[in-house]
């Protein structure tokens, strides 16, 4: 599986200085962490997924989370696991077959309700969880998600040692996490708990909607999660207390609910960048992200990486290729990072970059230099003349998945 892989060859040359690195769910954890990306949860009712991969009918599918939680109602959830067993035993048989690559299959992740329910699944699907990349844990607590992790940790201790690591990715959204009275004692628990079980901790991600909702508030598509001042501060702390580098954990952003609706403040995606790479085609694809709201989920994800979180929830096709291709890094971030590593050793504490706009601290841009290359291994780095919008030219979003 690699990003972009429906672009052209001639496409891809143009477009990149270095190309999007393959990788599976075989890849080391520091990989996988970053690779997730861009998630795209489908309900486990859903009865066509496999059919979905196989045909490639989402473009730029590259993580998948197939959702027992709240997206199945509780009426359905029997019905719900039947799908989920039948849908990995087509995937299975759709590559014996030959009709599916395993190099085209997604990383899938399977968000579970309980920790009796991950317990029969790790038994019923035990043929089939080779396809597996991980599980998620909603409402995650130290108390109830040791038990989770627990069993990853059995289960991958007794696998074969052919078979891939198996992950877990705790999601923070209970009312405890964001009380402010029990929230550093809670999130204090849940980093040791996460420590101690860190193999297997793929990543940290966000439930805002279970956060807001709370508080009865929702977001407009005019704004991001950092403007909710409540969910500001409790994202704040979950990354203070789960971004720190020598932790090695990667966060992963909240979901962006909206692909369409009426604004009412100023749009705030810049003629620019579009302009100059596409001139007057360049400006009516930025109308089209406009009149479908996503310039607000590109604003969001801009405040996401600058507050070191790499990955989204995606519940929409239609934002896989944006939120993607912010991820992919610019040739100016490659020099300046790859200026800094090289000279991390050397003689110099400070350095003007080769952009000529800027001064590179050696030892205090150091960690930032290190994660920049494992985005550019996963995401690729672009040519000198190119932005994130030459990633969404000529490539029509996916429908609505229902």
């Amino acid at each position: 599986m690699r990003y972009f892989d429906y672009l052209s060859p001639e496409q891809e040359k143009d477009v990149f200085l270095y190309s999007p690195g393959e990788f599976s769910n075989r890849n080391d954890r520091e990989t996988l962490a970053y690779a997730v990306g861009a998630a795209l949860y489908m309900p486990a009712t859903r009865s066509r997924i496999a059919e979905d991969i196989v045909n490639k009918k989402i473009a730029g599918l590259v993580s998948l989370v197939i959702d027992l939680e709240d997206a199945v109602a509780d009426s359905q959830v029997d019905s719900a696991e039947k799908n989920l067993y039948e849908t990995l035993d087509r995937l299975y048989w759709y590559m014996i077959e030959g009709e599916l690559k395993p190099s085209a299959l997604p990383l899938i992740f399977v968000r579970v309700r309980s920790a009796e329910q991950l317990q029969r699944l790790l038994s019923r699907l035990e043929g089939r969880l080779h396809l597996l990349t991980g599980f998620a844990f909603p409402k995650f607590a130290a108390d109830t998600g040791e038990a989770y992790f627990r069993m990853l940790e059995e289960h991958n201790r007794s696998a074969g040692p052919n078979a891939p690591t198996l992950y877990g990715m705790p999601i923070m959204e209970t009312a405890e996490v964001i009380y402010r009275e029990s929230r550093v004692p809670v999130l204090l628990d849940i980093q040791a708990l996460l420590k101690r079980y860190q193999p297997y901790v793929l990543n940290v991600r966000i439930g805002a909607t279970d956060f807001s909702s709370i508080f009865g508030l929702r977001r407009n598509p005019d704004m991001t999660i950092y403007d909710i001042g409540v969910i500001r501060d409790c994202v704040t702390d979950i990354i203070n207390m789960f971004g720190r580098q020598e932790d090695g954990f990667v966060i992963s952003g909240p979901v962006w609910e909206y692909f369409r609706s009426d604004r009412v403040l100023k749009p705030q995606l810049r003629m620019t960048p579009f302009q100059e790479a596409m001139g007057k085609d360049g400006l009516k694809l930025r109308m089209s992200y406009l009149d479908r709201s996503v310039d607000g989920l590109i604003r969001e994800v801009a405040y996401d990486k600058e507050n070191g979180i790499i990955g989204k929830t995606i519940i929409h096709p239609t934002h896989l290729q944006p939120v993607q291709a912010m991820y992919v890094v610019t040739h100016e971030e490659y020099c300046d990072a790859a200026s800094i590593i090289a000279n991390s050793q050397g003689d110099y504490g400070v350095m003007k970059s080769q952009y000529a706009n800027k001064m590179n601290e050696i030892k205090p841009h150091l960690n930032w230099s290190n994660r920049i290359m494992n985005r550019s291994k996963i995401f690729g780095v672009l040519h000198e003349k190119h932005n994130f919008t030459s990633l969404l030219v000529d490539h029509e979003p996916a429908g609505a998945l229902v």
